[in-house]
């Protein structure tokens, strides 16, 4: 059946209902459906793909791509994805989540590539991503794309600063309007991931709006911790994930968190966690409802559920090459690289965790669940 903009927008509003009525255990949604997992997954031979998993177990899709990427970018109504490229890619697949099918594939402009994470606008016409300047390589832009819904399209529309260099994961501030981003700070030569500037390197956390204003800028004390991954809490609290690269017998903080009017400074996470993440941490997810924050370290094969106020740890267990989590009812969803996805009820002193019914293995660091 061609797809149109009248049934897109069609299926975008009968979703705008669903979610409007709310409510549903974790397993049970609308149709009998469970969440919707989106990722990116390998399977043995290297093929990559965009995949749709219902956290019940049942796939929804699994859509072959030319590269790997990396995080999803949600539309906030119509039921379309782009599924981001991995640094340094030059594609990202906007896909129809009804079917899986590829609606586009997107194209970086040239002397650019994506660093695999983008967000839509609220009002469903704007995209935006981070991406690198080749021409100065390390640069940080925001490329801005405009969603044709006649033509199903994203199509490139300027771009701006993100006031730093190796911009990565970017997220909505509550107003709506301005985004908080996490320059890494490292320079990469080219269409490689070779890392030129280890020892000169400056991370920060820039708070700008969506045309290019920088609202505010502040740096890690360790200059060599990279920050790669964050999320947003409803009252604007901002806590990211770093990398460290410098010596291995160091134990820097990875955990940082930016509150409202406060400065900002370390997540208080105890020494002996921080030798368990092994200098490296993946993705970050805020429970808005429950204010809490959970965190994946692959390298430690660890994962982690901290209280967002207090700092108290909830959880802290082994879980083999932790990958993507998400914040479901209840609690968390986690995928894994290497062994099998995991959901853990957070909603008491004593968290549960249980096996979810997906396929183990070769998911990427990222996950959109809704």
């Amino acid at each position: 059946m061609p797809l149109t903009r009248r049934k897109l927008l069609g299926a975008g509003a009968a979703m705008a209902g669903v979610a409007a009525l709310g409510g549903g255990s974790l397993w049970t949604r609308t149709a009998g459906k469970s969440p919707l997992l989106l990722s990116a997954r390998n399977d043995d031979a290297g093929q990559h793909y965009a995949m749709g998993y219902y956290l019940n177990g049942q796939r929804a899709f699994a859509t072959p791509v030319r590269e790997r990427c990396h995080a999803v970018a949600r539309h906030p109504f119509l039921p379309v994805a782009l599924f981001v490229g991995r640094r340094p890619a030059r594609e990202s697949y906007l896909l129809d989540l009804r079917d899986g099918s590829l609606l586009q594939t997107l194209h970086s402009q040239p002397y650019r590539h994506f660093y695999g994470h983008a967000v839509f606008h609220a009002q469903g016409q704007w995209l935006y991503t981070t991406e690198n300047d080749l021409n100065e390589p390390g640069r940080g832009v925001l490329g801005r794309y405009r969603l044709d819904h006649a033509a199903l399209q994203l199509v490139h529309d300027g771009e701006a600063s993100t006031h730093g260099v190796g911009p990565h994961e970017l997220a909505w501030m509550p107003d709506g309007e301005s985004l908080a981003i996490g320059n890494g700070g490292i320079r990469t030569d080219g269409l490689s991931r070779q890392q030129m500037n280890l020892e000169t390197m400056t991370s920060s956390l820039v708070i700008m709006d969506r045309h290019g204003a920088l609202i505010s800028k502040e740096i890690l004390t360790d200059t060599q911790s990279s920050i790669r991954h964050l999320d947003v809490a409803g009252d604007g609290t901002v806590v990211t994930g770093q990398q460290y690269h410098g010596p291995a017998y160091n134990r820097v903080p990875l955990l940082a968190i930016k509150r409202p009017g406060e400065a900002y400074q370390p997540f208080p996470v105890s020494q002996t966690q921080l030798a368990m993440m092994d200098q490296y941490t993946a993705s970050i997810a805020i429970h808005r409802q429950q204010r809490q924050v959970a965190m994946t370290a692959p390298r430690g094969n660890r994962f982690f559920i901290w209280d967002l106020d207090s700092g108290e740890t909830l959880l802290d267990t082994p879980m083999s090459d932790c990958a993507g989590v998400g914040a479901v009812p209840g609690g968390f969803a986690v995928t894994s690289g290497q062994g099998k996805c995991r959901y853990f009820d957070s909603r008491t002193a004593d968290v549960q965790g249980q096996w979810l019914a997906l396929p183990g293995g070769g998911w990427d660091n990222h996950l959109w669940l809704g």
